[in-house]
This record gives C-alpha cells, structure tokens and sequence, in this order.
C-alpha cells in the first residue's frame, strides 16, 4: 500500500488532533457576541408553508394532494425541523432540532430541486427549519443541470425531487476552529441518517450522492463558496410509484490526492481540505464504486473471547410510531448515573445500527446508502454491561459478535481522553468509529474525509436513535484526545479515530 501521509487529507487530521499538551496552549477565548445565527434566509421568493400538515385533523385527509403534502411535511420535519424551543439567561432561545449538532450549532442546510411536480413547480428550493416552509427562491428548470453536475448518475434519470444538503462552515468554525470539518462532516451524517429514516417512515427512497463536480453544484445553489459548500445530493424515489429500488451504482467518487500544498496557517486547514477534496470533470479518471458491503472482520485471535450479540429486531410498533416519536423527542444525554446497562440492550442497538435487512417487514430500507461503510471499523469500551467482562472489543459486524482485545477496566482512561467529560466515565459502554486513513485516502483521495466523517455520523445517529428509543442515554462526542484513543483501544496510530458514542443510565432530568 503507496503511503499517504503528506496529503492534505492526512495533513489536516494529524493537525487538528486534540493534545493534552496544546490544547489550552493558545488560550483561546470564545466570543459569544459573535456566535453566528443558524438559519439562512430568503428575503424574496414564494413560500409553501408546510406547517399545516402536520396537525391531527389534515392528517387523517383523504385528499391525495393533501396526502403528498403530509408526506413532505413530515419527512423535512423528522430529519431537520425543530423540536424544542429553550429560553436563556440572556433572553434569547436556543433552537433544537431532530438532528443532533456539536454545541447546537447546526451547520447544515437542506435544499430542494424539484424536476417539476403537481405539488412542487420547477425550481431550487431552500428549507426554513424556524418556519417550517419551503422558499421556492429559484424557479427554473435546473434538473438537468443536476444531473450534469452529479455525472449523470443514474438515479436522477428515475427522481423528480432531490435533498440536497450543504454546510456554512463559519457557523461550527466559529467554537471549533479548524477541527470544526470533522464536526460538520459527522453532523450531516446525522442528518442523513434521519433523511433515510424519514424517508422510510413516509415511504420516500433516500439515494446518497457523495460524488458530484462541487464548483457546479455550488453555482446551480448560488453559494458563496468562502462561506458554504455542498455536501451531498440525496434524490428521492416515491415508492409508490416506483415499488423496486433502482440499483444505485454509484455513491462515492474519488477526488486528487492534494500533496502540494502550502504551509498552513491555524484558520487555513478547514477551507484548504474542502477546497482540495472537490472534483471537477476534468479529474474524474475512474469512478470508483463505494461498496456498501463490510471488509472481512478482524481480530479473530484463536483464544480470544468471542461474545455473539444476535438479537430479535427492536419493535418500532405500527406503522413506524415508535420510530417517529423517537425523532422528536431525542436529546443529547448530559449525565449517566455510572449503574449498568444490560447485554440484550446492547444487542439490539447494534442490530438496529448495522443489520438494517432485519427491518425490512417494519417498511425499513433493508440495505441503505453509506458512502463506503466497508471503511469503517467499531470498537467498543465495556465499563458497565451485565453479561460482558470489562475491557476492549472489536465488532464484526458479519459474524455479529464483540471480540475482546484488551482486559481491563477503563473508566479513568476514558473520562481522560474525552476531555475530562463525565460522560466517558460514567457511561457502561463507549462505541468507537475508526478508519485507516491511508487506505481511504488510496481509495478516494482527499474527498475520503468526508465520506469516513458522514457514514460515521449516520451510524451515530442510528444508535442514537436506538439507545433513546429502549429508554439509554446516549451522547455523541467529537472532542478527543486522539492518540490517547488509540492507545486505550491498543491500535495503530494510522487508525484514525473518527467518532466516539457513550452509552449510560441517564441521570433524572438530564
């Protein structure tokens, strides 16, 4: 395997690695009267208020029109709307949202380019999460300048309406700083992992485009692209029309592999990546396919414990309720009790988030799009768990076991590398989304960052979801010591660590 280490990609995670050492060294203070607003606005364009869809009485209509109004509704509202309004101490509000988002900042936008439908003229639009409404700001017919932009992929030739999603990069860089492409990337994981939900849930079929020429995109969206890029294109099937599911060939392309660049500056990393991962016509050599299917597992040591996690599917009762409720009402944890969880919860978690062909009678997409989820390996801390020894395991998720790796207790040395956040020591069990950077930097470039960050947000979100739904807390972190992580779960340092998910007893009231 050719080494990687002097790209951008690789760069740019080995820089905005958290340190014990440097991390304070700067002293950096947040200006919070400079905390940026999480709503874009359309000041002209016609609105298409979708809030009435969404009450009791209409939704019981049997008007078809009203019925496809519903489903739209309700699918922009389980994957990006708000779901809870909470005062300050200032008087101003924080907005929260059915995804999750590092510091409530919510870096991502929701677009909608309509091919021209009975409900939706042709035209961009953009998605007012604080109003629940669509701003039809463009009207025009720009589906085949998509579809140009996204390399003809074939699923557009099938769609009429496309998701597309975007980031405002200010908005996360402003607390993060240069680390904040992490965040951003695994927020919109999130999201994607609603949009996919949610599209089950109102019988959408959600495609993910991770491959498109960006420069293009981002002109047909008329962005400024120092302040906001395209992230993904997301076409959505109407399976009552289309019962089967088109093959999706292509989710992910690879972008150059940038080793000529300058020397950076704090502040010049983020953009330096985003600017380096896009594609072009002119660069695409190959099109390379991201498979969705796992690599063969790993650590299958002959003595190793060896603990099955197979599962009867969790019940998100008719007609998907469960499932929905679950998307209004999920929080962030803040605090575990420390008491134990029980191996059977921990079992059905892990079904729900990496055997999706067992919710097929449920109405799920029993195989959903990931960029190139074969990339992704899943570690898991076990501090806490009826039924599992402490220490460190691996998941093969084909086999559907845990092996164990390490053997001890790690409560200290994860409160520790979680920066000294609670959550690490107190939850009974802390899962981990790696991946060896430099053979998906070989595989898809420097654009391999994003695809890593976005299917492990999507994950995250699965077992986000999950762990709410059987009554855990649940919390997601990207703050870390990197290398620390590494040295906890006994892995090699080109493991980069991508996201960490804690799993507790949640405290009352948190």
């Amino acid at each position: 395997m050719s080494d990687f280490s002097n790209s951008i990609a690789y760069h740019y995670h080995d820089r905005t690695k958290y340190d014990p050492e440097t991390i304070n060294a700067k002293g950096r203070q947040i200006d919070w009267s400079q905390q940026p607003i999480p709503f874009k606005e359309y000041k002209i364009g016609t609105i298409f208020d979708l809030k009435p869809y969404i009450s009791d009485p209409i939704e019981n209509s049997n008007d078809p029109t009203t019925k496809e109004w519903i489903r739209l509704s309700k699918l922009l509202l389980f994957s990006y709307g708000l779901t809870a309004k909470l005062p300050t101490m200032f008087g101003s509000f924080i907005y929260l949202r059915s995804a999750p988002s590092a510091g409530g900042l919510y870096p991502a936008e929701i677009y909608l380019i309509s091919k021209g439908t009975p409900l939706l003229p042709a035209g961009i639009y953009s998605y007012q999460p604080q109003t629940h409404t669509l701003i039809l700001f463009w009207q025009d017919q720009v589906w085949q300048k998509l579809q140009i932009a996204c390399f003809r992929n074939p699923v557009l030739e099938k769609t009429e309406l496309a998701l597309i999603t975007t980031a405002i990069f200010y908005r996360s860089a402003w607390r993060y700083e240069d680390r904040a492409y992490r965040r951003i990337c695994l927020d919109t994981g999130h999201l994607l992992g609603n949009i996919e939900l949610a599209s089950s849930i109102n019988n959408y079929r959600a495609y993910f485009i991770g491959g498109f020429q960006d420069k293009m995109l981002n002109d047909l969206l008329y962005l400024d692209e120092n302040q906001e890029g395209a992230i993904t294109v997301i076409p959505l099937e109407d399976k009552f029309k289309n019962p089967s599911k088109f093959n999706q060939n292509i989710t992910a392309l690879p972008s150059k592999i940038n080793t000529n660049f300058p020397k950076l500056k704090d502040g010049e990393l983020l953009p330096c990546l985003h600017q380096s991962s896009s594609i072009s016509a002119t660069e695409i050599q190959d099109q390379t396919r991201g498979e969705n299917n796992y690599l063969e597992d790993k650590y299958n040591f002959p003595f190793c414990l060896k603990v099955s996690i197979k599962s009867q599917p969790i019940d998100w009762k008719n007609n998907l309720s469960g499932l929905e409720n679950t998307m209004l009402n999920r929080r962030s944890t803040r605090s575990y009790t420390g008491a134990n969880l029980n191996k059977n919860e921990l079992n059905a978690l892990l079904d729900f988030t990496y055997h999706p062909e067992n919710y097929l009678n449920q109405n799920l997409e029993p195989n959903p799009d990931y960029f190139s989820l074969n990339l992704i390996e899943t570690f898991m801390a076990v501090s806490g768990v009826e039924g599992l020894e402490e220490g460190c395991y691996y998941y093969a998720p084909k086999a559907q076991e845990l092996r164990q790796i390490r053997f001890k207790n790690f409560r200290r040395e994860l409160h520790y590398l979680c920066l000294g956040q609670d959550l690490g020591r107190d939850a009974g069990a802390v899962i981990f989304h790696t991946a060896d950077l430099n053979k998906a930097i070989e595989k898809y470039g420097d654009r391999a960052y994003r695809y890593l960050h976005l299917d492990a947000g999507n994950l995250g979100q699965r077992l986000n979801l999950g762990a709410i739904y059987l009554g855990l807390g649940v919390s997601g972190i990207g703050g870390f010591f990197d290398d620390q992580v590494n040295e906890v779960l006994g892995i090699p340092v080109d493991e980069a660590v991508l996201y960490i998910t804690t799993l507790g007893r949640p405290r009352q009231g948190y």
